[in-house]
């Protein structure tokens, strides 16, 4: 028995497929479930990567102290100003990772959005033991971002032989992967 059900309709990801299409830009305000912080010493760099490469938009900004960028609702991220000599003390031996779900045919663009502005800052795409199809950017503030897409379920596939294994189960209409 399984606690697990389908709850996408509190969700903006649409479910996987073909003919997924990404969700508008969401420019409402609401309480932040999840946001990152991420500090940088050179905010004008960091909010065009973010917004040029990654796909988000300057929600609102306080010149020199913040800027608020959104993607998706619930894609939050917080640039603040971080001063040089306290940023050269970081060692950033654990580097801030975050992910972002997107749908597949966003994840060539983002990723030739990013390499048009720092060009070895991608890896991928790769596809995941859990059918979803990534890539790994690196920002300028040396923060790693995976945007995460969704595949398509295939009943008797390997990857849903994998879903299986963990909990997983199959969406609503599709058979089971034993």
């Amino acid at each position: 028995m399984s606690d697990f059900f389908n709850a996408f309709e509190v969700s903006p990801v649409p479910p996987p497929g073909p003919d997924a299409v990404a969700p508008e830009p969401y420019r409402g305000i609401y309480g932040m479930p999840q946001f990152l912080t991420v500090p940088t010493t050179d905010m004008a760099a960091s909010t065009d990567f973010w917004t040029h490469g990654l796909g988000f938009f300057d929600l609102f900004s306080t010149p020199g102290q913040v800027t608020h960028l959104r993607r998706w609702m619930f894609q939050d991220v917080l640039l603040v100003a971080a001063d040089a000599a306290a940023s050269e003390t970081v060692a950033w031996s654990t580097p801030i990772s975050v992910s972002f779900s997107c749908v597949l045919n966003q994840i060539d663009e983002i990723a030739a959005a990013c390499r048009a502005i720092v060009p070895d800052s991608v890896q991928g795409p790769y596809d995941t033991y859990w059918n979803t199809r990534d890539i790994a950017v690196t920002t300028p503030e040396r923060a790693r971002v995976i945007f995460t897409a969704a595949k398509e379920y295939e009943p008797g596939s390997e990857a849903a032989h994998n879903l299986d294994s963990m909990g997983i189960p199959a969406p609503d209409g599709a058979e089971s992967a034993q």
